[in-house]
């Protein structure tokens, strides 16, 4: 996926949260890895036919995944899901 469309889907990105596109990726990387060890995906989608960081991607996208952010000693922003 290039850099274009990933700007594209963070400023489609439902949740106001999701101000940048490496937290888009963060996001849908720690759901993927849930998809991959045996969670059911929470959109309408053909698993056979979609890879998990697809499916986890448009989860997000569509708000699907819950999170929020903390902020560690340095002050710096972490994302939990």
């Amino acid at each position: 996926m290039a850099a274009q469309e990933l700007d594209e889907l963070v400023e489609q990105a439902a949740p106001p949260e999701i101000d940048s596109k490496y937290r888009l990726i963060i996001l849908a990387a720690k759901r993927s890895k849930q998809l991959q060890r045996g969670a059911r995906p929470r959109i309408e989608i053909d698993a056979t036919k979609h890879k998990f960081t697809r499916i986890a991607l448009e989860e997000v996208i569509q708000g699907r995944v819950q999170f929020h952010t903390t902020h560690d000693e340095d002050g710096k922003p972490t994302v939990e899901s």
